[in-house]
């Protein structure tokens, strides 16, 4: 740095030259030491900038895993959500259609319309009948349904009475089972 003037005697004899050199190495010296300042400065800050840049990476992925944590989180309780409201709307729907289905069974069986059970009973019915009265008479083919007639008289003989009975009571069975459900259609 700056040298002192050893003697100030000395220096007053010298002291223009001297002075004017001295403060130009001071000068010298402190623009060398400002160049190598900035020099570390450029080298420790590129350093520094790339640590910077390490711990902003870091950070981000921390940051990005954290809210995919929660984004995760948020889905999973808005799945449980909505799978919990469409079950209780689901069992809503199922219980409102059991009324329904109830209510409108009891009014058609206050008209008198049977009910399925009712038909397919009565359709069991008439097949064993039927098949009853294939076996008594081999040789004739099924009764015919009627359409809705009255039944007729008993023309034949007396000789197969139950077969002819049995044959009348189907006919009457059929006429008193609804047009929709007959199986002439």
């Amino acid at each position: 740095m700056v040298t002192k003037l050893k003697k100030k005697t000395a220096a007053n004899k010298k002291s223009a030259p001297d002075l004017s050199g001295s403060i130009k190495d001071s000068a010298q010296q402190i623009w060398q030491a400002g160049l190598g300042a900035f020099n570390k400065a450029q080298a420790g800050g590129t350093k520094a900038f790339e640590a910077l840049v390490k711990e902003g990476v870091s950070l981000q992925r921390k940051t990005q895993s954290a809210a995919e944590e929660k984004i995760t989180e948020a889905t999973q309780k808005m799945t449980n959500m909505a799978t919990d409201i469409s079950s209780k709307a689901s069992g809503q729907w199922d219980k409102l259609e059991s009324i329904f289905e109830d209510r409108v069974a009891k009014a058609l069986n206050k008209l008198g319309v049977p009910s399925a059970k009712d038909v397919d009973a009565l359709i069991a019915r008439i097949d064993a009948l039927n098949a009853s009265v294939q076996k008594l008479a081999p040789g004739k083919a099924a009764a015919k349904p009627v359409v809705k007639t009255a039944a007729k008289p008993a023309a034949k003989p007396a000789a197969k009475p139950a077969a002819n009975l049995l044959q009348n009571l189907l006919q009457n069975l059929l006429q008193k089972l609804p047009k929709r459900l007959s199986p002439s259609q």
